[in-house]
Parts: C-alpha cells; structure tokens; sequence
C-alpha cells in the first residue's frame, strides 16, 4: 500500500519589516510596462526597475495602492486587487518589504475627495463598515494567495478630513470615520496578526491638522498602529517643511506615542540637486526621531517620467529613461 503525504502550503511569512524603511511607491509601474516603458539606470543599462530602486538606491521597501473597482486605464486604474496582488509578489520575491494603501474608492482618494466605491453609494452606515471589513479581508487574503503577507497597510489615504464621504467625513462625525479605521484595522489583524496598520495625512508640516485628526481618531477610540505623512515641498522651502514636518512627528510621538512613517515624499524631476539634499535629510532626522519611532521615508513614483499620466511631474527619472540623481539621497 502506497501512502501519499501531501504537506500543507502555508502563506509566505512576511519578511521582516526593516528597522527602517527606505521605500517607493511602485503602483505605476504595471501599467507604465503595459504601455512599454523601460527603464535604464545611471550608467543607462536598461534593467528591471525594482531591480535598481533595490541594487542602485538601497530602497528596501515599496508601496502599492489598491482600488476597489477601478477603470482600466493605465494610470488612473490599473491597480485592481490582484494586479496589487501580482506586484506585491514580484516585491516579495526580491526580498522587499510590502506597503498596501488601501483607498476605499475606485480612483484617487486624497484631502480634496474620499468618493464611495460606486458599489457602495448607496449604502447605510452599517452596510459600509461591513463592505470595508469584507473588502479589507478580500485583500488581505488575496495577498496571501499569491505567497504575500504585507509588512503594512494604510486604513485610507491622505484621510485628512476622514473617507468614505459624506458618512465618514471627520468633520461631519469624527466618531464614524474612528469606526470605519477601526473596521479596517480589525479586518487586516483577523488575517494577519502581525501586519502594522496606517492612518495616513497629508502636509506632515501641519500640527494642528494632525492634532484634530490622529487626536480625534485616538479620542473616538481607534485602533491603529502607525502615523503617516505625506510631504511635498518645493526646492525653496524644503528645509523649513522638514524642519515642520519632524517637529510635528515628535509631537505625534509625545502625545500619542505612535510611530511615524513619512509615506510620501516627492519634489519636480527638474530640482533633482534639492531633492537630493530633502531625501538625505528628511531619511536622517526621521531615523533620529524621539525614542527610535522614526520607521522609514518613501518617495511617491520615483519612476514615472515628466508629465507622466497626465502631468505628473514629481517623479525621479528622465524622459531619457535614465534616473535623475534625486534618489541618491537615500544611500547611507
């Protein structure tokens, strides 16, 4: 008689976090290679893009949104659950650490808009956190099925105001859109115990935003692990924004004693020198912030090129296909 043992396929562990995060946001690239972009390094070698971001600029980490129903367009859509899913194993598989941003909407969500899924509009309260908790756990389990368990993921994007409008605008109710990064939070830990939550706002360099915010949030009785930030300055007041921006975070840590992570960075391609110089300082007075919670610094689509995807400018390549020498800012 003949015995067959059949070992059980486990989801892959989540590499371990590093203890400080130097990343980038990748989400564009599926889409930018489906339009046939292909990237060179400084020598202009042309090379798989995660390939340098990782051997080239000592970037360990990436992130990666994820839509709900989104277009299918390139830019403004590509990003489905399982095209994330694909992504993040590609990142997995070269030893990267993986972000998810979770923007609860089928396009763009930031301070300006938090649109419902077009699924979800017409739903009570109760009905959105249930599609929050089921959707979140849709993902998280995706990325299992594909080997990957994230090192973290955002409850929202750039919730400055809150998500999900109008039920949870935090100005309308802070103690909805508490509910709802709860939901989130609860639907990611179910799955994966060790997975770091985000609430993520924009300008970093904004205390009081943030105080009426995380504050709220805390106040209402949210559950979260992490604060993110985002910043965006010019080549003329980067200093002053990171000088802000760091006093902010170690407010942050003193009140609430929560770690900070700088989600998004980003500067014009064209100032390359000074976002140089912003990535090299902002990476060093985050990794020195009060009591080691500084946890790491991404940069926003390094890779897209001027004007990509209708006018995005912040990127850190070149219409070469070679990189700008922005990105030597993260190297130790």
């Amino acid at each position: 008689m003949s015995v067959l043992f059949v070992q059980a396929v486990r989801p892959q562990e989540a590499v371990a976090a590093p203890a400080f995060a130097k990343g980038a946001d990748i989400s564009w690239v599926p889409g930018m290679e489906a339009q046939g972009y292909k990237w060179k390094d400084k020598n202009g070698v042309q090379r798989d893009i995660l390939d340098i971001l990782k051997n080239d600029y000592q970037i360990n980490s990436v992130r990666i949104r994820v839509w709900v129903n989104p277009s299918s367009d390139y830019g403004n859509g590509y990003m489905t659950v399982d095209r994330a899913a694909a992504l993040a194993k590609r990142a997995k598989d070269k030893g990267l650490s993986v972000m998810l941003t979770l923007h609860y909407s089928d396009s763009w969500a930031d301070p300006s808009k938090q649109t419902k899924p077009a699924a979800w509009a017409g739903y009570t309260f109760q009905q959105l956190m249930d599609a929050v908790w089921n959707w979140t756990r849709y993902v998280m389990t995706t990325m299992q099925s594909y080997g990957v368990t994230p090192d973290w993921v955002q409850i929202g994007n750039e919730t400055n105001n809150g998500m999900l409008w109008n039920d949870g605008k935090a100005s309308v109710s802070m103690q909805n859109y508490a509910w709802l990064v709860n939901t989130g939070n609860n639907a990611v830990k179910s799955i994966s115990s060790s997975t770091k939550t985000i609430v993520h706002v924009s300008n970093g360099y904004d205390n009081a935003l943030f105080v009426w915010n995380i504050g709220g949030l805390i106040n209402n009785g949210a559950n979260f692990d992490i604060i993110g930030m985002s910043l965006y300055p010019s080549a003329s007041d980067w200093s002053t924004k990171v000088t802000q921006t760091i006093s902010n975070a170690n407010n942050m840590i003193s009140r609430y004693g929560k770690p900070i992570i700088i989600t998004e960075i980003g500067m014009d391609y064209n100032q390359a020198s000074a976002a140089k110089s912003f990535i090299a300082d902002i990476k060093t007075k985050v990794r020195n912030l009060s009591g080691g919670k500084g946890q790491g610094v991404f940069y926003w689509e390094p890779q897209a090129t001027p004007g990509y995807n209708g006018g995005y400018n912040k990127g850190a390549w070149q219409s070469n296909m070679k990189p700008t020498i922005a990105l030597d800012g993260f190297l130790n």
